[in-house]
């Protein structure tokens, strides 16, 4: 069983597939963005985005992935 250490991570957690593909427009937008048929997007909102073409969203639209900076505590 882990340990709670009482400590908290500073950055946001990761994205899941369908937060990001409505962040990029929704389903019909992923799918004109990747030249491909709307139900392969859908079917992403369940099995996952495919690495590839997760790369290659990410480097069409950083500012939808970048993750936030930090939070800084002020007594540390």
């Amino acid at each position: 069983m882990p340990i709670d250490t009482g400590r908290r991570s500073a950055y946001a957690p990761r994205m899941d597939d369908s937060e990001i593909i409505d962040k990029l427009g929704g389903t019909s937008a992923v799918a004109e963005i990747c030249k491909i048929r709307p139900p392969s997007v859908s079917e992403w909102r369940k099995n996952g985005i495919p690495a590839a073409r997760r790369q290659f969203l990410e480097l069409l639209r950083p500012d939808v992935f970048a993750q936030p900076a930090p939070v800084q505590n002020e007594g540390a």
